[in-house]
């Protein structure tokens, strides 16, 4: 004869099988809240420092008078990256500048060193600078005493010229362009190396 387990028996065998199993939920719940907001922190601080270094490439720290803070380098996309951080009105003249160099001045090099943009000739240097102050843009023609007319702005060096725009000044176009095109055929202004 086969005994059968009772009643009490297979509620009893129950009731332990419930704990284990609820002691093995309990504790499993334990690590995971234990290990998931160390896994989470760490997404978290890494998404974070992932966001602030998009956040730097994004919008780059303004120096006085909203000068964008750009790392030197060569080439069209810091200068882009230089003309989208300009603030307001010197954005929209900067971008319109840096088509109108390009489309005057097809085979201009590019480039960002000392916070500001460069525009040169290989093998001849930079015949034009620009840069962002408070109230306007300034070009620096780096050999604007050969320039005929002269850009009205006097320099303390002895060949620069220079020529501001406010935000309500007229572009005199044409001129511009004659200023670009004598200037990219002269030898342009080449820095001292360190």
């Amino acid at each position: 004869m086969t005994s059968q387990p009772s009643a009490g028996r297979v509620r009893k065998k129950a009731k332990v099988k419930t704990a284990v199993t609820a002691k093995a939920k309990a504790t499993a719940t334990t690590t995971r809240a234990t290990t998931t907001p160390t896994s989470k922190s760490k997404s978290k601080s890494n998404s974070k420092s992932k966001s602030k270094s998009k956040t730097r490439l994004e919008a780059p720290k303004l120096l006085s008078g909203g000068n964008p803070q750009i790392s030197k380098a060569d080439g069209h996309a810091p200068v882009k990256a230089y003309i989208d951080a300009l603030p307001g009105w010197k954005r929209d003249l900067g971008r319109r500048l840096d088509a109108f160099i390009t489309r005057h001045v097809p085979h201009v090099q590019k480039a960002v060193k000392w916070n500001s943009p460069l525009y040169g000739i290989e093998g001849q240097g930079w015949f034009l600078g620009l840069h962002t102050f408070t109230h306007y843009l300034k070009l620096a023609f780096f050999c604007g005493t050969s320039l005929r007319p002269m850009p009205p702005g006097a320099s303390k060096g002895k060949d620069t010229r220079y020529l501001d725009l406010r935000e309500a000044d007229p572009l005199d176009e044409a001129q511009l362009a004659q200023w670009l095109k004598q200037a990219a055929a002269l030898p342009g202004w080449v820095p001292n190396k360190p």
